[in-house]
Formats: structure tokens, C-alpha cells, sequence
């Protein structure tokens, strides 16, 4: 699928079919992730994989916004070093290049950030030093998608030429 395409019909999914996705796939999407760009090239994120339905179940029990993701087929703990000031959009960068490479194979994604933060760090060993930033779980969608006719606001209503309120 050509880049833009996988921009204009990717949607966020939380509800997954029971199929599998391949090994060759998830190598893909976290593929995606480490050659995701930061700044000044730290590379300072690091992912925890998430593919045993107990441990989906236990990342869902640590999460306030995020219950779905024991649903899904597997799931990745984004963390970031907060010593960068930047580590968020770092975040944001890496998370959109995982799901572009997810849909690219049909594979659904949806992200949570509310999180019982003491109990995610105990269950998956997150060291002090890094911040659970997002969580995205991932799967097929349950029900065939195209993500065509998003709604979304106006070009118009988005965009200012040279300045806040000029529209041309």
C-alpha cells in the first residue's frame, strides 16, 4: 500500500478477530519502531512485547483507559527516557510508524496512556528511568474495514496561510 493511502484509511481498532498475526509481521512493525527517528539520535525508547493472553490480561487489569487491549493479539509497551525533553513527540513518532506498518498488512492498532503506573512497573519490569509512555495493542480488526470517508474537519478549517486566520 502506497504511504499516503495507509495514512488516509488507517483507523484506530479495539475490537480484534481471534486470527493470528505472523511472526514476520510483529519483526515488521518493530522494525518500523527502531528505525524511527529521535532526537538528536538517541534512540532512547525501548518496547516490551506483549503476546501472551496472560500478560494481555494483566496489561489491561494495569490500565485505566485500556481494558480492550486484552483482546488484541499482541501488545507493545512504549518507553521513553523523560530526560529528553522531547521523549513524548519521540513517542508519537514511533507509534505512528508502528500502526502505518500494521495497516500496510491489515493489522488494527489502538494506544492507551492511562495506566496504574506502580503495578505496570512491577508486572513488566519497567526500570525507573524510563516512562511508559503509550501502549498500542494490535490485531486484525474484527470486522472488515476500509477507512475510507474518515470524519474529519475541513482543509479550510485546519490550515492558515502566513498567519492564525488566514485561510488563503
Amino acid at each position: 500500500m502506497e504511504a499516503f493511502d495507509c495514512i488516509a484509511t488507517k483507523l484506530d481498532i479495539r475490537e480484534f478477530s481471534n486470527e493470528v498475526v505472523p511472526e514476520n509481521i510483529r519483526s515488521n512493525i518493530l522494525e518500523a519502531a527502531r528505525l524511527t527517528g529521535t532526537g538528536l539520535n538517541t534512540q532512547h525508547w525501548r518496547f516490551v512485547l506483549v503476546k501472551d493472553k496472560d500478560n494481555l490480561k494483566r496489561l489491561a487489569e494495569d490500565s485505566t483507559s485500556g481494558k480492550w487491549v486484552a483482546g488484541s493479539n499482541f501488545a507493545i509497551i512504549v518507553l521513553t527516557n523523560p530526560k529528553y525533553g522531547f521523549h513524548v513527540i519521540d513517542a508519537g513518532r514511533v507509534l505512528q510508524n508502528m500502526q502505518l506498518a500494521a495497516w500496510n498488512h491489515g493489522v488494527g492498532s489502538g494506544l492507551f496512556t492511562g495506566v496504574k503506573e506502580e503495578k505496570l512497573r512491577e508486572d513488566f519490569a519497567i526500570p525507573m528511568d524510563l516512562n511508559p509512555t503509550v501502549i498500542l495493542g494490535f490485531g486484525y480488526p474484527n470486522r472488515k474495514l476500509t477507512g475510507k470517508g474518515k470524519n474529519r474537519l475541513p482543509h479550510d478549517d485546519l490550515v492558515f496561510h502566513e498567519r492564525y486566520g488566514r485561510t488563503n
